[in-house]
């Protein structure tokens, strides 16, 4: 068994909140994916158990609001038995722009009252998909900020991700969070992907004309040897200079 929770708190009032956005990606899951069961109230919030490939799994949305969440998230882990490891949460991230995404396993809280709150009941080894909402600039705005609801241009990143999340969910219960990144990276950053391509191995590029112009200067030549090597000047046959010439080469007469 897997678990992967979605924070967020519950009723209509907060539906649309930046801080729900980890219940939207739960609840994308669970509509993306008809094997799971309809939700029903268990472990302090809402529950539904189906299967992401190979891997039983339980989506879990505490009803205890942000602050509690480690309740019910506890209560779920002790009664399955689970390991830290088998734990996913999925939630909103202020340091991260909007439409960004992170996968981390283990660390602090960073401030999050729902994350407190898990490690206080379970510890901190368990995974996260850190989802960003951007930061509204001031400390001042934040609670106003992240109990605001997402504007409608945000639907232009947010439905994607939730999208690419809900497809892509049967890596993250089979605990493959590397692969799970490298999909969503490669759907929604696909300019990203690319720049990891390899470097060219054309011979015209990358240097290659400074190599042909090495290859074809002399190797190992001594100025004389290259001198010598030189097209022969033009050496007049006859009168003054050509007597000159003869006597100081050798050639002519003493």
């Amino acid at each position: 068994m897997k678990l992967i929770v979605g924070l967020g708190n519950p009723g209509a009032r907060y539906a649309g909140n930046r801080h729900n956005i980890g219940f939207m990606a739960v609840d994308e899951i669970h509509r993306c994916h008809p094997g799971f069961q309809p939700w029903r109230a268990r472990f302090q919030g809402q529950v539904s158990e189906g299967r992401l490939g190979s891997e039983k799994v339980l989506l879990l949305k505490p009803g205890t609001y942000m602050n509690e969440s480690g309740r019910a998230v506890g209560e779920a882990m002790r009664f399955f038995k689970l390991e830290p490891e088998d734990i996913v949460v999925l939630y909103d991230e202020l340091d991260l722009p909007p439409a960004k995404f992170r996968m981390k396993k283990g660390g602090g809280h960073g401030g999050h009252n729902g994350l407190r709150s898990i490690s206080a009941h379970i510890g901190a080894d368990y995974r996260r998909l850190r989802l960003g909402i951007g930061h509204p600039g001031d400390k001042k705005l934040v609670s106003n900020y992240v109990l605001g609801d997402f504007a409608k241009v945000d639907r232009d990143w947010l439905e994607p991700l939730l999208t690419e999340i809900a497809d892509q969910a049967g890596l993250l219960a089979e605990g493959k969070d590397s692969q799970f990144a490298n999909k969503l990276t490669l759907a929604l950053e696909p300019e990203k992907a690319q720049r990891k391509q390899k470097a060219p191995t054309d011979k015209t590029t990358a240097g290659a004309p400074a190599q042909k112009a090495a290859s074809t200067k002399p190797k190992g030549q001594s100025h004389i040897r290259q001198a010598r090597q030189a097209k022969p000047v033009n050496v007049p046959k006859s009168g003054p200079m050509a007597d000159m010439l003869k006597r100081l080469l050798g050639g002519g007469k003493d």
